[in-house]
């Protein structure tokens, strides 16, 4: 599978630590900076190219790391095509796959008490499949009105 990561300096280190189990895992990485986490960057210059290379399908999935994840999960879902999904426990990592097809993962390298609990998560976040059924209907709805509506501000 080939991922897409990035991160802003908080979530540098937890950056770093996730690409080394993509790659032991086999994956093909990209990563889109940043390359230091001593030097302050904003989250949306590195989580919405993770984005673009999802929804372009340069990447078949992506993360993106910042302090809480929820900044970069915001900045990423500005991608027409990308869901991205905070993910904090097991069962949030397992059920935004399951249930919303999630193909952005988000992290908190300030939130994330333990960075084995990140990898843990990315683990159960890739090796689980979509469930489809009544859930498929839903985010069929989410691409509709991606794909219909524009707003102009």
């Amino acid at each position: 599978m080939k991922v897409a990561v990035g991160s802003d300096h908080a979530g540098f280190a937890l950056k770093e630590r996730i690409k080394r189990e993509l790659e032991a895992l086999g994956h093909t990485v990209t990563d889109v900076g940043t390359t230091s986490g001593t030097e302050s960057v904003d989250y949306p210059d590195f989580a919405i190219p993770v984005g673009e290379k999802v929804a372009a399908r340069e990447a078949d999935r992506g993360v993106v790391i910042c302090a809480t994840g929820i900044g970069a999960s915001i900045a990423a879902n500005k991608v027409n095509g990308v869901r991205a999904s905070v993910v904090t426990s097991d069962e949030t990592a397992r059920l935004t796959r399951t249930d919303n097809d999630s193909n952005v993962l988000a992290l908190g390298g300030r939130t994330t008490a333990n960075p084995e609990d990140a990898v843990r998560w990315l683990k159960i976040w890739l090796e689980t499949p979509f469930a489809g059924g009544r859930h498929e209907r839903r985010v069929n709805k989410i691409e509709d009105y991606e794909n219909h509506h524009t707003l102009k501000r």
